[in-house]
């Protein structure tokens, strides 16, 4: 049996990590995820390794420079093919960082072609004829036209990864898709003879990210959403290199207090926690507040004393988009989520030393800080809780239990449902 690690995932921010991880652990493979790139490999068993980047709004220099110094290291762990996961949406700009990461991961691999397919249509995404579809609607109809970080406004990927790069972008359409592996592969040697390097892959259906995995089985690099890794932990089994594992889904036991903590304005982090405040007791940050120097986090942390000894409590900066516009309009964009970043992750230390163990916290960005608030430095996963988000538990004597949920993801209940899963909702 296989010793080392087969797949080294490099991902953009650190719930897009836990949703590939969790789609490779549903596939068998015992995976583990660190925190930014580590100083020695954990001390545990491994067959995929997913390094959580937090480069999905950094300039795209330093995206670049992060995702090689994570691709190094896995190489150096002995991994045999790599993946670049970025959200489902695509969430990314003109500027970047999709296209300059995908074209520094393949020179340094020194291949030729990848694909881009963040299909994932559990969580209904799909891409038919290189239109990106969230539900029923458009990208640039979905809500994500407001992000405010990195609005989609477009949902042509051809040309929204077009504009990310000087390399040649190119289309599996799904009539191609749709006739197997075999017509796929055919599809990537005509690309690759016209010059193109990054293909997006159309999918509307698990069937078709099944395929389009086994078609890449042969590929240094891989790029999407975590749907695409649907089909990869077969191709490893297929060449004698993976054996069923079902251990690959068990955590340790967490005991301890519980907290939800959500930073993310999107649509369905906002109706969690309107599902939240119906029955259970909720603080709202207010980043304006934050700004004029206002005692907020201290303020937060009387009102969690209150309750977390009886139950669970929510604190969030969750905002409608007109709220979030308006906020960013008198901080601007970069200082208003900064302070609510930090403002969460200085909540979260504290209510560590409070003795609370489990975290549910919805926001890529507000996961990537209080993460690194808690100091996490890796994590193992463990079994779904909703499509894309698994309950994990920090590699440590006494560990964390966290879920970890980009903030489109998860049911208006998953609040709720996350702490049943990391160990109850009751102290």
């Amino acid at each position: 049996m296989n010793t080392k690690p087969l797949l080294g995932c490099i991902a953009d921010d650190f719930t897009g990590a836990t949703d590939l991880a969790n789609m490779l652990v549903r596939g068998g493979m015992r995976t583990v995820q660190t925190i930014g790139i580590p100083e020695r490999m954990p001390a545990v068993a491994a067959d995929a390794l997913v390094l959580a980047l937090k480069s999905r709004t950094i300039p795209a220099a330093e995206a670049v420079e992060q995702s090689l110094a994570a691709l190094r290291w896995l190489q150096q762990q002995g991994c045999t093919q790599f993946f670049f996961k970025y959200c489902s949406t695509f969430d990314s700009t003109d500027a970047g960082n999709i296209g300059q990461v995908t074209d520094a991961l393949l020179k340094e691999l020194g291949a030729d072609f990848t694909i881009a397919c963040p299909a994932f249509p559990e969580n209904g995404r799909t891409i038919y004829r290189g239109y990106l579809f969230v539900g029923d609607v458009l990208l640039n109809e979905s809500g994500m036209e407001n992000h405010p970080l990195t609005p989609m406004t477009d949902a042509n990927l051809v040309r929204v990864l077009q504009r990310q790069t000087a390399s040649k972008v190119g289309l599996v359409r799904y009539d191609t898709v749709a006739k197997g592996v075999a017509a796929i592969g055919e599809r990537f040697t005509a690309l690759r003879s016209d010059g193109v390097k990054m293909a997006i892959a159309d999918a509307v259906s698990d069937r078709d990210l099944h395929a389009l995995g086994e078609a890449c089985a042969e590929l240094k690099l891989l790029t999407g959403g975590s749907g695409i890794a649907l089909g990869l932990p077969e191709n490893f089994r297929r060449a004698g290199l993976l054996h069923a594992a079902d251990e690959a889904a068990q955590l340790p036991k967490v005991d301890g207090l519980s907290v939800v903590l959500a930073g993310s304005a999107s649509k369905a982090t906002n109706a969690q926690v309107a599902e939240w405040k119906h029955k259970h007791p909720a603080y709202r940050i207010d980043p304006l507040a934050l700004a004029r120097g206002e005692a907020v986090v201290a303020q937060a942390l009387a009102f969690a004393d209150e309750h977390i000894g009886k139950e669970p409590v929510l604190i969030y900066a969750t905002a409608t988009p007109d709220e979030v516009k308006s906020v960013q309009k008198e901080l601007g964009v970069a200082k208003a989520g900064h302070l609510v970043e930090q403002a969460l992750a200085e909540i979260a230390r504290a209510l560590r030393e409070r003795g609370v163990r489990r975290f549910v916290v919805a926001g890529g960005e507000t996961s990537g800080a209080v993460v690194q608030a808690l100091d996490v430095r890796a994590l193992r996963i463990g079994p779904q809780i909703d499509p894309g988000v698994p309950a994990t538990a920090t590699l440590d004597e006494q560990p964390l239990a966290l879920a970890l949920k980009s903030g489109n993801f998860g049911g208006v209940d998953f609040f709720e449902k996350a702490l049943r899963f990391l160990g109850g909702a009751k102290a």
